[in-house]
């Protein structure tokens, strides 16, 4: 079921968000809407929020690492779940490159984060491929691919949208560009629309490393 974060100070971002990706989803599986009360903590977080936090759903995919990719492993670190492809020309690099340069403003902290990236092109990223393509970016990156069965489920979960786009012999996949923030717990605690800088990113990992 896909989620509903709250906090909508950031509508004006997630609308900006849709018109800079090339996908053009305007985060149409993701309802933002007006929370009456947050703790202190997610009131001072840049990235909309969810109320109340809940559960991320978990999923088991293969890992770019050549290990079985479970997100419940990744409990007692802070995890970054993005949606992409290897061959996007835009969104992706830059999400990745921001994402990079978040994790080590924040120094050794950045230890206790881990980027997972999940593909929306099942056709042509393979697990090597993903390793070789995050390591570009952060070789502690793990990428996770599977069957096309597979990732719709995870993307139905997540309420990620992605369409095949074909041109000739070649083809694109449109997708929504955002962000989830995941806490020790697990639990989904923020989201962040395309376009958020990596101070942004560092500010609020270092606001839920802190908790």
């Amino acid at each position: 079921m896909p989620f509903m974060p709250i906090k909508n100070r950031f509508s004006s971002s997630t609308a900006r968000s849709g018109r800079q990706s090339r996908a053009g989803w305007l985060l149409a599986a993701v309802s933002l809407v007006v929370a009456a009360t947050a703790s202190a903590a997610a009131s001072a977080l840049k990235a909309g929020v969810f109320d109340p936090p809940r559960l991320a759903p978990d999923f088991s995919l293969q890992g770019s690492n050549g290990a079985a990719l479970k997100l419940s492993d990744y409990r007692g670190k802070l995890v970054v779940l993005g949606f992409g492809f290897t061959s996007c020309p835009d969104v992706c690099p830059t999400t990745l490159s921001v994402l990079s340069s978040a994790r080590k403003k924040l120094g050794a902290a950045g230890a206790e984060v881990q980027v997972v990236y999940v593909t929306v092109d099942p056709e042509r990223d393979t697990a090597a491929r993903m390793k070789q393509y995050l390591g570009t970016f952060d070789p502690t990156f793990i990428g996770g691919t599977g069957s096309g069965e597979q990732l719709a489920a995870v993307r139905k979960d997540y309420g990620i949208q992605a369409e095949k786009k074909v041109f000739g012999d070649n083809y694109m996949v449109a997708h929504s560009s955002y962000v989830y923030l995941i806490d020790r717990k697990g639990v989904l605690r923020a989201l962040m629309p395309y376009g958020h800088t990596p101070d942004d990113y560092a500010h609020d990992l270092k606001m839920l490393l802190s908790e």
